[in-house]
């Protein structure tokens, strides 16, 4: 069952990409792919905007149709399942060049809610 308060899921969506984008700042791949720490923040984080997504349900389909929502739901499985399968390029690449997007546009979503939806 979707969220009752969708707004409060695209925060959370928001905020883990804000860290994410974070935690990489000013690194390179090859920086990346040898701090666990930073690789094990952007999967968790990954695994919070999963869940968001989950919550959401199918209004992040409806607010952003540009981005595959069926991925970004299904990436939390595969951290707490397929752990041993995932890829640290794969990782990064999500970090690298789908979150700055999905952040500028879960920012824009946000700012579409009226105050009656806050």
């Amino acid at each position: 069952m979707p969220s009752s308060k969708p707004l409060v899921r695209l925060q959370d969506i928001q905020e883990n990409a804000t860290r994410i984008l974070n935690y990489i700042d000013g690194l390179s791949l090859d920086q990346f792919l040898v701090d666990t720490l930073v690789q094990d923040a952007v999967e968790r984080c990954l695994t919070r905007i999963s869940e968001a997504a989950v919550k959401l349900g199918p209004l992040g389909g409806t607010l952003l149709p540009d981005h595959d929502w069926r991925k970004i739901r299904a990436i939390g499985s595969v951290f707490r399942h397929d752990y041993d399968k995932v890829e640290l390029r794969q990782v990064w690449l999500i970090a690298q060049d789908i979150m700055p997007k999905l952040k500028t546009d879960i920012d824009g979503a946000i700012l579409s809610f009226d105050e009656r939806e806050r």
